[in-house]
């Protein structure tokens, strides 16, 4: 009997050729984007979760308010990981990590440098916490002594080749010389150490065996017992303040307890944060890599549901508008002797059908796509082909998507009536609008909330593009690693400035795009009670560094390269002047100190206050800037005068050669990476872009399918109408109007939803716009137009059709 139903269900598709791809190629469309998001969020959900016992590993995480300024950082003290080791019983291991960013590395045979991405020190147990194995080298001494590494497979081979690499040489920065002790496989891209391939031994850092509890450097990992209870250890976490922050801040505010500092507002506070989470769920002010967010996870799962939804409710429509040529057909079955559980099991056979070579299309589709999704995504994502678990997967969604899509044309053809039918009266008999029109509603709904979404995303990506920073990003060419330049550096600046191209040129670690970051406490001269102090950032910079950047002096002056006592002065920012009660006029002359101790005490006179600027994200408020006068040689910001860009960094690229010969040359420019920050929502946007297309195609086709059935039911009546001398255009707005019926009501449930839900996006957002009524109306127009354009076709096809025949229909 199967047999027989797939025989039947091939000569019924093969019969009606047109309706049967469109069918197909709608549930493929569908099909394939929410593979694409399958694969997407399966690769979101398996970050770090390779490593050993991942569920046992923690990232001790540290909130603190203080000095007016509120820090949610992923680090902590250097000497919490010991602490935690003495004190807690249920702690098995742990392993601390102090990031160091890019680094310069070469072989110590060779002269020339390249640069490295990712470096980090890191405790010796860092085999034992997560599990990592050698591919060469013994993991029970490999990072025990000072100035000895461990690299990945990758990075050895490019300085070593295929010579192993152990006992080997390098050196880092031009300066130190490190010893080879270790090579490990490369990272998985799915791991918070994926940007990581230099590990150097923690022994060579001397900060890690400092006592101070005020200095939130480390990336701090436990790993617990198996029978630890997880909330009793997170409150004996809350006490390590009081034993251990306490005693130190005594030593900087003599007197200080846990009752005064928290009754002046202020607080610190230790967390446990799962390995498993950090890459969705972790929003702290620093990473080891950048994260993303379960509200994206959540977004793509909604359209990715809403894709295969909207292919099933296509699929449903187009075989309902067919049924009418097939109702003779089921009349003859049902008089020959057909039962209504035999019709049932034919049409779910074709929809069987339909459903399995549209998931062959869509794993085709899905394969051409991959490539263009990855870059999208910025992923590495690929179709796990050689896993059972996958098919199996595949072939259960198929099977599931044939029952589902084909469920409601079945049971509604297998109910035509064998009289009616055959006497052609299936027309008044079919039902169902109700459902259908529905469906129809909630697929406009979902293409109308997606577009929505779309113009608020970019929107904002807008807004943050025109909004005014407070420093000048067009036309300023960063140069990376300009230490590497040694005591040439100052040569290097002053030939790059004689350049008729160039406008000014300024040297600093500390930039408003991503760069350095160092806060220090300070307190107005005569004041060290901690509840009036100031936690401000401290950023090095030199004579050149406002008309480089374009920054506004908006009351004071800039730093004199001719005057000795600048080397204690300081520019403020405009949010220091509310810590101060004191407006940016009255603040000039006035003296901060910075506490290093009770005997180190720093005086500081403030000459001038600079506009506020953006240097984090605008995901975060403005806090508290200190410039310092300071020789810093992390970076070089060039401001140019000229379009040629590719000329003057080719004349810049040829004075960095002959200053640093063998030194590797670095740049970026500002715009690039002040647009870098934002990844995260450019690629959401653009993705919305992709799946809202999407639906609007899937929604359209429904339409069609609809609108293809209303005119079929319909089709004495428009004979009679024009017989009676109705006109094409009074039919046509006759058929259409009952259509953007539907998208009215679909209108009216997805701007407010719409609205709502891009308005809790736009929370995240210190600086953010505001959902303009132009977006809301400019989404509702477009899905009219849209359709309009869906439904004409049809109703003018039957509009023109001639009466004549049209009457014979019945």
């Amino acid at each position: 009997m199967i047999r027989n139903y797939i025989k039947i269900a091939f000569r019924s598709l093969k019969k009606q050729p047109f309706f049967t791809m469109i069918n197909m190629f709608g549930l493929a469309i569908g099909m394939a984007g929410s593979l694409l998001i399958a694969l997407y969020i399966y690769d979101e959900l398996s970050y770090d979760k390779m490593f050993a016992d991942a569920d046992r590993i923690y990232r001790i995480d540290t909130d603190i308010k203080f000095g007016g300024s509120e820090r949610r950082s992923s680090e902590a003290a250097p000497p919490m990981a010991a602490a935690l080791e003495q004190d807690f019983a249920k702690v098995e291991s742990t392993v601390r990590f102090r990031d160091q960013g890019s680094i310069l590395m070469r072989n110590s045979e060779e002269s020339t440098n390249s640069k490295e991405r990712g470096a980090t020190f890191v405790d010796s147990t860092f085999f034992k916490v997560f599990g990592i194995e050698l591919l060469s080298g013994d993991k029970e001494t490999a990072l025990k002594e000072a100035n000895t590494l461990v690299l990945t497979k990758m990075v050895a081979e490019k300085h070593f080749g295929k010579d192993n690499a152990i006992g080997k040489s390098v050196v880092l920065n031009n300066e130190d010389t490190y010893i080879v002790t270790g090579v490990i496989d490369d990272l998985p891209k799915n791991s918070f150490l994926r940007d990581h391939s230099v590990f150097m031994a923690m022994a060579g850092n001397v900060a890690s065996r400092e006592d101070i509890w005020g200095s939130l450097n480390f990336f701090t990992f436990v790993k617990l017992r198996p029978d630890t209870d997880l909330d009793n250890f997170q409150v004996q976490l809350d006490g390590m303040f009081e034993k251990y922050m306490v005693p130190w801040a005594q030593k900087v505010f003599p007197g200080i307890t846990k009752a005064s500092f928290e009754a002046s507002g202020n607080y610190v506070r230790y967390y446990t944060m799962p390995l498993t989470d950090i890459h969705l769920y972790s929003d702290r002010n620093t990473e080891m890599s950048s994260n993303s967010s379960i509200q994206n996870v959540y977004i793509l799962s909604f359209i990715g549901l809403f894709l295969i939804f909207l292919a099933c409710v296509n699929f449903m429509n187009l075989s309902t508008a067919h049924s009418l040529k097939r109702a003779k057909e089921v009349g003859i079955r049902k008089t020959l002797g057909s039962n209504k559980k035999e019709l049932i099991a034919q049409f779910l056979t074709e929809s069987g059908l339909i459903s399995f070579f549209s998931m062959l299309i869509a794993l085709i589709i899905t394969l051409i796509a991959l490539p263009f999704f990855n870059d999208l995504s910025g992923k590495s994502i690929a179709l796990p082909v050689a896993n059972p678990i996958f098919w199996l997967v595949i072939i259960s969604v198929t099977a599931l998507l044939g029952l589902l899509s084909g469920s409601y044309p079945a049971f509604f053809m297998s109910r035509f009536k064998p009289v009616d039918t055959l006497k052609g009266g299936s027309q008044n008999n079919v039902g169902g609008g109700a459902v259908r029109s529905t469906l129809v509603v909630f697929q406009f709904a979902v293409s109308m909330i997606l577009i929505v979404g779309t113009l608020v995303v970019f929107e904002q990506l807008k807004f943050i593009q025109n909004k005014d920073l407070g420093f000048e990003k067009e036309q300023v060419l960063l140069i990376n690693d300009t230490y590497a330049a040694g005591d040439q550096l100052r040569a290097f600046k002053d030939e790059v400035l004689k350049l008729s191209a160039v406008q000014n040129a300024t040297l600093s670690n500390f930039l408003p795009t991503p760069s350095g970051r160092s806060d220090s406490s300070f307190f107005q001269e005569g004041d060290s009670e901690q509840q009036n102090a100031i936690q401000m950032q401290e950023w090095g910079v030199d004579t050149d560094y406002l008309r480089t950047l374009g920054i506004t002096l908006i009351a004071g002056r800039d730093f004199n390269k001719q005057s000795v006592a600048d080397s204690s002065a300081v520019i403020i920012n405009e949010s220091v002047l509310a810590y101060l009660n004191l407006d940016a006029q009255e603040v000039l002359g006035t003296r901060i100190t910075e506490a290093n101790g009770p005997n180190d005490i720093v005086p500081y006179t403030i000459i001038g206050v600079v506009k506020n600027f953006h240097y984090e994200s605008m995901h975060q408020n403005i806090g508290a800037v200190g410039l310092f006068l300071n020789k810093s040689s992390g970076s070089m910001a060039i401001k140019l005068k000229s379009d040629d860009y590719s000329g003057v960094v080719s004349s810049i690229e040829s004075l960095w050669k002959g200053q640093a010969p063998g030194q590797p040359f670095n740049y970026r420019f500002m715009d690039d990476a002040f647009n870098s920050t934002y990844d995260a929502e450019q690629r959401l946007g653009r993705i919305f872009i992709i799946f809202t297309i999407l639906s609007i195609f899937i929604a359209c086709l429904g339409l069609f399918g609809l609108a293809s059935f209303n005119a079929q039911k319909r089709t004495k009546e428009i004979g009679v109408r024009k017989v009676l001398g109705a006109s094409v255009s009074q039919i046509t707005f006759g058929l259409t109007t009952d259509f953007l019926k539907l998208v009215g009501i679909a209108t009216a449930i997805a701007l407010p939803l719409g609205w709502y839900v891009m308005n809790k996006w736009l929370q995240d957002f210190s600086y953010r716009i505001e959902i303009s009524w132009q977006i809301l109306i400019f989404s509702a127009v477009l899905v009219i137009i849209i359709a309009i354009l869906t439904v004409s076709y049809q109703s003018i096809k039957a509009a023109i059709a001639n009466p004549v025949k049209s009457l014979r229909t019945e």
